[in-house]
């Protein structure tokens, strides 16, 4: 076993803190890795803090890993020692429940093993006595089925947020056969939302960012929004009734699907990719207009191995903040009060002996 530096949560009202956790030698179909930089999710914030429930502390977050191949299991193919790759949101899969067969990881009946706060499998099944430890760590041993290759020319540490930002808003877009000429609306503009702008446009759509603040505008369109509405009173979505073919909903915070559904034209489509508390839905929102109301998790391995060549085909990428993982929980606070453009990444070099952490 391989003594790593980490930082954890040691529970949901201590502050993250640093920690040492034990990674494997790879097996014979497995990569050790070494982390290079992690991306900074809200969901990490969440976990640490147990505000979804099932949090088992201590609790090693990050889940928007890349860096280096440093070995490989004898059986190996795909990889090699140097290659610069990816770890995004789960670790493994059952394999062969229909999800998993259609490259649909992500949904997996059984339940994908996450990447932290989860559990690794033995012969295929879930197993308890084997915890994962996320990203905020130097490295990380992973089967080599669920490892990404990060293309040339996507600056790594701008390339972390797309293993969770970056697939979140990518898959729905995709799926739903997003094209040139599409009016798409992005609802909010955070860490999902900069990226929903960015991929959306790369796609040929005309893009409008919809926020409830007025000083994000110009951040909106140098990221490549064609439009800004501002989201105050009932006049806004009277004025935009019916002009939207597609909205890709980010944010989190209660708000009120009834009305951005009616932003939507005859057999429009809205996606939510945030997790707000539950709210009420009238029949005839989607009745009226036939529109649909739909949901996505992530992607999978397939995938978001798509979505980060299409990134460095089109010259997409996170904008980020790298902070050194000693900044983690003033990072947190900050996230909380929205002060991030747009992406936190830790340098794991602050994890080592002289780093900065």
């Amino acid at each position: 076993m391989l003594k790593t530096p980490a930082w954890a949560a040691p529970s949901a009202t201590e502050p993250l803190a640093p920690f040492a956790i034990e990674r494997r030698e790879p097996g014979p179909h497995e990569v050790l890795i070494d982390i290079r930089y992690c991306g900074v999710c809200h969901s990490d914030l969440h976990m640490a803090r147990d505000e979804w429930g099932g949090s088992r502390f201590p609790v090693v977050p990050g889940h928007e890993i890349v860096g280096h191949v440093k070995q490989v299991g004898s059986a190996v193919e795909r990889w090699r020692v140097g290659d610069t790759v990816g770890v995004g949101c789960f670790i493994d899969s059952c394999r062969h429940c229909e999800a998993c067969r259609e490259g649909e990881e992500q949904y997996c009946s059984e339940g994908m093993s996450l990447t932290y706060n989860g559990y690794e499998r033995t012969d295929g099944k879930l197993d308890k006595s084997r915890p994962t430890w996320g990203g905020y760590s130097t490295r990380i041993t992973v089967d080599e089925n669920y490892v990404l290759r990060v293309p040339a020319g996507i600056p790594l540490e701008r390339a972390a947020p797309l293993l969770c930002a970056g697939i979140t808003t990518y898959s729905p877009l995709r799926r739903h056969g997003v094209q040139a000429g599409d009016k798409v609306a992005v609802v909010g503009l955070g860490g999902l939302g900069h990226m929903g702008v960015k991929l959306a446009k790369a796609m040929g759509a005309q893009v409008t960012v919809l926020s409830h603040s007025p000083g994000k505008r110009g951040s909106a369109l140098q990221l490549g929004a064609d439009d800004f509405l501002v989201i105050r009173d009932e006049s806004m979505f009277e004025q935009h009734a019916g002009k939207f073919d597609f909205i890709l909903d980010t944010v989190s915070a209660e708000h009120d699907y009834n009305a951005y559904l009616g932003l939507l034209r005859r057999g429009g489509t809205m996606v939510l990719v945030g997790l707000p508390d539950p709210q009420p839905l009238r029949a005839g929102a989607l009745i009226r207009g036939r529109r649909n109301l739909s949901g996505s998790l992530i992607g999978g391995i397939a995938e978001t191995q798509e979505m980060l060549d299409f990134c460095a085909e089109h010259g997409v990428a996170a904008e980020v903040e790298v902070i050194p993982v000693d900044a983690i929980n003033e990072a947190y606070e900050r996230m909380l009060k929205g002060d991030v453009r747009y992406r936190f990444v830790i340098d794991t070099a602050s994890l080592m002996p002289g780093g900065e952490g």
